[in-house]
């Protein structure tokens, strides 16, 4: 499985554990950036990255997943939610990582590096990756209404 990994100054630490956790792992890592700490960087371009990278391999029927890093995840998950066909969950533990992938197929999680130690950041991106989307008729179909009106502005 292939995971995409984004974060400004406020993650880069913890991106950098991640990263080695997952290649440790035996997962394949693309590292959308900060490429170094920069104080002054901005989150919108590497989350945007991020997603981009996960929909596009989705759309090429790859299995990949994403995770975006902040401060708090808030404006992280916002960003990555503005790439069309993206699904990233704001995630504060373990189980909230679990019913983002079972219930919502969610693509990306996002995860606030300033509010939790490196071993639960590391449990709630686990959790995430580790679990599959339950495929149950009621959440495909409220996946579809989500995405209906992403497309047609309908619901």
């Amino acid at each position: 499985m292939k995971i995409h990994l984004g974060t400004d100054h406020a993650g880069y630490e913890f991106k950098e554990s991640l990263k080695k956790h997952l290649k440790d792992n035996g997962y394949e890592v693309v590292d959308h950036g900060a490429h170094e700490y920069d104080a002054l960087d901005d989150y919108p371009a590497f989350c945007i990255a991020v997603a981009q990278g996960v929909v596009a391999d989705r759309a090429e029927g790859l299995d990949s997943l994403g995770v975006v890093i902040g401060g708090s995840g808030n404006g992280e998950q916002m960003a990555a939610n503005k790439v069309k066909g993206a699904r990233c969950a704001l995630s504060w533990n373990p189980e909230i990582s679990r019913l983002a992938r079972e219930h919502n197929d969610a693509w990306l999680v996002s995860v606030g590096a300033r509010q939790h130690s490196e071993e639960e950041a590391i449990s709630i991106v686990d959790a995430f990756i580790s679990t599959p989307f339950s495929n149950d008729d009621r959440h495909v179909r409220r996946i579809g209404i989500m995405s209906e009106f992403e497309t047609t502005g309908r619901v």
